[in-house]
């Protein structure tokens, strides 16, 4: 197979070449094939999500196993007609608030909805994405778009056109390249029909940011304590303990800002015949020589440590490392999210201090 590479200036959809390209992607999907879309989170690897041939083409080209569910997207409110049964009030709120953007619902699921989909649980996590690209093509293509991250199951999630080719190129029909995505980190996914409101994965929407629309919130799930085969199926995407992962060894070291450069130090040395790779926050000063060093970002501007995670993770791995170290940020707004990540990638609990 050869994979399409369509590229589209965002800021121009309605130029002849983006109107070629959304078109040619759209005519894939309705076909049963498959296309990586961006969205203001990460690329998603997309399929007709009512078509069940075509999102197994999806687990196919992922490797990835049928335990694990994936997220529609929708480019309007009525697309939610023939998906769910019922939208629960405290749902309504948030979807006013926060549609379009990077907040998954999960909402009880009607008969056309394949059990690929929802790994034959009965609630399917819909989103309506903020990325102009992905809303025009789902428009376009006329039917909701199942999409998890456009990459290899359990490697860093693309944030880049070119991620998605280095891990699915020739395993896909085409790619809508439209430069950099916003977030960098995926959706938060949420069950609104609880009480009070659970969170299975933190995201760009914050769990403050829902508390003040919709009241008490809860983190579910049991803090990535998870099995790595999970043996039957996951209540949410993205829960997984093993996920995000880079190709490195990930070694994360927690701590405050101003005790990180000493505990960074003390864990770069700690592998001395390794290819070290640190991910390096602009505050923190940097004295060890032979480290492969990646400009995170500031340690004061967690969002733009989410918008640079994977790329960070993916560059490291380009330059040979086989260790990569990274501190944890704090567990405050988008913080959790990038915590989450890191935690899932290193494939380990989360605790205190270095740990691997």
């Amino acid at each position: 197979m050869n994979t399409l590479r369509l590229v589209v200036d965002s800021a121009f959809l309605e130029a002849a070449e983006a109107r070629a390209a959304l078109g040619r992607a759209a005519e894939i999907l309705r076909g049963g094939g498959l296309v990586a879309l961006p969205t203001e989170t990460v690329y998603g690897l997309g399929a007709n999500a009512l078509d069940r041939t075509a999102v197994e083409g999806i687990f196919t080209a992922k490797r990835r196993p049928a335990w694990d569910p994936v997220i529609v997207h929708i480019a309007d409110i009525t697309m939610l007609e023939g998906l769910v049964e019922e939208v629960p009030e405290t749902a309504r709120r948030l979807m006013e608030t926060f549609w379009p953007g990077p907040l998954t619902l999960l909402l009880p699921r009607t008969q056309a909805v394949p059990d690929a989909v929802t790994a034959g649980r009965p609630l399917v996590g819909v989103r309506m994405p903020a990325h102009p690209v992905a809303l025009e093509l789902i428009r376009l293509a006329g039917v909701p778009v199942a999409a998890p991250s456009a990459n290899l199951f359990g490697h860093t999630s693309p944030t880049t056109a070119a991620h998605v080719l280095e891990d699915l190129d020739g395993r896909i029909d085409a790619v809508l390249d439209a430069g950099p995505t916003e977030h960098g980190v995926e959706s938060t996914v949420l069950d609104a029909s609880r009480s009070p409101i659970g969170i299975y994965r933190p995201g760009a929407v914050t769990a403050e940011q829902i508390r003040a629309v919709a009241g008490a919130v809860e983190t579910l799930g049991d803090g990535g304590r998870l099995e790595e085969t999970p043996t039957e199926p996951m209540p949410s995407p993205g829960v997984g303990l093993r996920h995000y992962a880079p190709r490195a060894r990930l070694v994360l070291v927690d701590g405050p800002l101003g005790e990180l450069g000493p505990r960074l130090g003390a864990a770069v040395t700690n592998w001395p015949r390794e290819r070290v790779g640190l991910m390096l926050p602009a505050e923190v000063p940097w004295a060890v020589s032979g480290t492969i060093l990646y400009p995170w970002g500031r340690w004061t501007a967690p969002e733009e440590l989410a918008k640079e995670l994977y790329a960070g993770l993916r560059a490291l791995d380009a330059q040979g490392c086989t260790v990569i170290v990274c501190p944890l940020p704090p567990a405050a707004g988008i913080g959790a999210a990038i915590r989450d990540r890191l935690i899932k990638a290193g494939g380990r609990d989360q605790g205190s201090g270095v740990r691997e």
